[in-house]
């Protein structure tokens, strides 16, 4: 199983009312960096089976952007497995319940989802020192145990190759 581990893009400051922190939405920059990590995952061909994410606004609409981006076009799928106070075993459960699909999406929050990947993929079970940056999204490939950890990317690392490739990309000028 391929799992990718999304984590939410900006929202803004966090509220103190739990409640109202719930629906809190993704702000501009938090809404350019899902067009930017949706596009990069499109052009790197990824495709997935299923996308699972937090019910918390600010996770469900990180979904959804980077799924239009991809072309997904199933049902998003909300789990309390992916709250911000979900436990490991909360996580585990309910990877279970998806283990026909080949290729898993979970889209959450820190320091939880951070953590779920570190657990992964550390081979005693303790949890390796991962901190997805909001917006980031994580490779790894589950085996019977644990996970490998492939890749990590961050909207920071996707803006430099935007830039890079938009700068090589333009017509030198010739001086002489």
């Amino acid at each position: 199983m391929i799992l990718y581990f999304l984590r939410h893009a900006n929202a803004g400051e966090r509220l103190t009312n739990p409640k109202k922190d719930a629906h809190r939405a993704l702000d501009k920059d938090g809404i350019e960096q899902c067009g930017l990590v949706g596009r990069a995952l499109a052009a790197m061909d990824v495709q997935v089976d299923i996308m699972i994410s937090s019910p918390l606004k600010r996770a469900a609409q990180t979904a959804s952007l980077v799924g239009n981006e991809l072309g997904y076009e199933r049902k998003l799928q909300l789990e309390d497995a992916l709250r911000p106070s979900a436990a490991f075993t909360d996580f585990r459960r309910m990877l279970e319940t998806y283990a026909k699909q080949e290729t898993i999406m979970v889209v959450g929050h820190n320091p939880n989802l951070s953590e779920f990947l570190g657990r992964l993929i550390s081979e005693a079970g303790c949890e390796a020192g991962i901190d997805l940056k909001k917006g980031a999204v994580a490779r790894a490939e589950m085996g019977r145990n644990n996970a490998v950890l492939n890749w990590i990317l961050t909207p920071k690392i996707l803006r430099t190759v935007q830039a890079a490739t938009a700068a090589s990309s333009r017509p030198k000028i010739s001086r002489k």
